[in-house]
C-alpha cells in the first residue's frame, strides 16, 4: 500500500511538472500578467489535468456514469493535447535561440541600412576640422514631430515575447491538428483489412474460410451505442464465416453499457460470433459480461473448445483473470484435441503464445495492443508484447494480432490507424 501510495505521488509530480513546463510556455511567456488572456489560459491549465485524472481514475473510483461521460472527453483530450503539445514544445525548444539570432541579425542589418544612419563623411585634406559654433538649443515643442529619416519608434511586442508566440502558436497548432486527425479516425470507425493466413492442416473444404477479427472496441463513457452500430454494419458487410470478438470489448458495468453493447446482438456470420474475455472485462467484473453476450447470441469461450467442420476453435481467459481465480486454462481449452485436426485460438493478450506453441496451436488470434495507439508511447507497447501488430510466426504457430477497433482513454489514434481484420485461412492441398 506504501509503495502504491509513493508511485502516486511520483506520478503525479511528474504530471504536475510537465503541466506547469507546457503552461509557462504557451500562457506565461507569450502574456502579459494580469491581463485576460493570461488568466484565461492558467483556467485552463488548472482545469485540464484536474479533468485528466478525473476521467483516468472514475472508474474505478465508483463515480456515477453520468459524471464519467462528463469528465471523460475533455479529460482524455486534454491527456492526448499534452502529449502531443509537450512534443512540440521540446522541438521547439532548440528553435528559440536560432529564431532569436535571426531576428537581432535582421534588425541590425535593417538599422544600418535605415537613412541618417550613416557615419558623416571625414573632412577633406589639408582643410582643418572647425568645431561647430556653439547655439543654444531651441525651445523643446510641446510636441516633436518625428525627425526626418528617422525610423519608426519600435512597436509591438519585444523580440523575445514574438520568439516565444510563435514557438508556442506553432506547437499548439501542431498538437490540436494531430490529435484532431487521431479523434477524426476513431469516431470514423476501423478499416477492414485482409489477411491470408495458410494452414497446412486445414482440408481443402475449408479454403478461403472467412474469420472476422474484431478487438479493443472499449464501449464505455466515450464510444457508445452509435460506434457500435456502425462496427455492426462494417463487419456484416464483410460476409464472414466466424467472427471472433478477443477481448476488452467494454469498460464499465452492464447496467451502465448493456445499451451501448445491444447492436452486437445483429452481428451475422454462418458459423456464429465467439468471444473471449481481455483484461478491461475483469476491471468491472467479466462474469456479468460472460452472461450479456451470452444473452445477446453470441458464444462466450471460457477456457473451452468447439470443434467446426474444418478445424477447432477455442478460446482462453485472459491472464487478468487469474486475480479471481479465472486465468486461462490451455489444458481444459486444447487437451484431448485430435492433433491432426487444424487448430485456432482466440486469446487477448499476445503475451500467451509461447503457451500456444506448446500446445500445438497453428493459429493464435489477439488484439490488447491497439498496435501502440499513440505515437511514440507505441515503443512501450513494442517492450511488453512479442507481437505488436500484424501476423508473424513462432515455431509451427503463426500469430495474428489486430490493432483494434477503438481506443482506450483519449479516442485518438496516431500512426495505429484501427481496424477489423478479416483473415481468410487458406489450404495448402488447395
Amino acid at each position: 500500500m506504501v509503495v502504491a501510495v509513493l508511485i502516486g505521488l511520483v506520478a503525479l509530480s511528474v504530471i504536475a511538472g510537465l503541466q506547469w513546463y507546457a503552461w509557462r510556455r504557451t500562457i506565461r511567456d507569450t502574456t502579459r500578467p494580469g491581463t485576460p488572456a493570461r488568466r484565461i489560459g492558467t483556467t485552463v491549465f488548472v482545469l485540464g489535468p484536474l479533468l485528466m485524472v478525473g476521467a483516468m481514475v472514475g472508474g474505478r473510483a465508483g463515480a456515477p456514469f453520468w459524471l464519467e461521460r462528463a469528465m471523460a472527453w475533455p479529460g482524455f483530450l486534454w491527456a492526448a493535447l499534452m502529449l502531443y503539445l509537450l512534443l512540440a514544445l521540446a522541438v521547439g525548444e532548440p528553435v528559440r535561440p536560432l529564431l532569436r539570432r535571426f531576428l537581432e541579425r535582421r534588425d541590425r542589418r535593417v538599422e544600418a541600412a535605415a537613412p541618417g544612419t550613416a557615419s558623416p563623411a571625414p573632412p577633406a585634406p589639408g582643410t582643418a576640422e572647425r568645431p561647430a559654433p556653439s547655439v543654444a538649443p531651441p525651445a523643446e515643442p510641446t510636441s516633436a514631430p518625428a525627425a526626418v529619416g528617422a525610423g519608426p519608434a519600435p512597436a509591438g511586442p519585444s523580440r523575445r515575447l514574438f520568439v516565444a508566440r510563435t514557438v508556442a502558436g506553432t506547437a499548439a497548432v501542431a498538437a490540436a491538428a494531430t490529435v484532431g486527425a487521431g479523434t477524426y479516425g476513431v469516431l470514423n470507425g476501423p478499416t477492414v483489412k485482409r489477411v491470408t493466413v495458410p494452414l497446412a492442416k486445414l482440408p481443402r473444404s475449408a479454403h478461403g474460410f472467412r474469420i472476422a477479427v474484431v478487438s479493443d472496441i472499449h464501449l464505455g463513457p466515450i464510444l457508445g451505442r452509435s460506434f457500435a452500430e456502425r462496427l455492426v454494419r462494417t463487419i456484416n458487410s464483410t460476409q464472414p464465416d466466424l467472427i471472433a470478438i478477443v477481448g476488452d470489448m467494454v469498460d464499465g458495468d452492464v447496467a451502465d453499457l448493456g445499451p451501448a453493447a445491444a447492436p452486437l446482438a445483429r452481428l451475422k456470420a454462418r458459423h456464429g460470433t465467439f468471444f473471449v474475455t481481455g483484461n478491461h472485462e475483469y476491471f468491472s467484473g467479466a462474469q456479468q459480461w460472460v452472461d450479456e453476450v451470452r444473452d445477446l447470441g453470441l458464444h462466450p469461450m471460457e477456457n473451452a473448445r468447439t470443434e467446426l467442420p474444418a478445424f477447432d476453435l477455442a478460446g482462453v481467459n485472459d491472464p487478468a483473470g487469474e486475480s479471481e481465480g479465472q486465468g486461462p486454462d490451455f489444458a481444459a481449452a486444447l487437451g484431448d484435441r485430435d492433433p491432426a485436426r487444424a487448430s485456432v485460438l482466440l486469446a487477448h493478450q499476445p503475451v500467451v503464445i509461447h503457451d500456444a506453441v506448446r500446445h500445438g496451436v497453428d493459429l493464435q488470434l489477439s488484439g490488447h495492443t491497439h498496435g501502440g495507439q499513440l505515437w511514440p508511447v507505441d515503443s512501450l507497447a513494442r517492450l511488453q508484447n512479442p507481437t505488436l501488430a500484424g501476423l508473424e510466426r513462432y515455431g509451427d504457430t503463426q500469430l495474428y494480432v489486430t490493432r483494434g477497433a477503438g481506443a482506450w482513454g483519449p479516442p485518438v489514434r496516431v500512426g495505429a490507424e484501427s481496424d477489423i481484420t478479416v483473415v481468410q485461412l487458406a489450404s495448402r492441398q488447395a
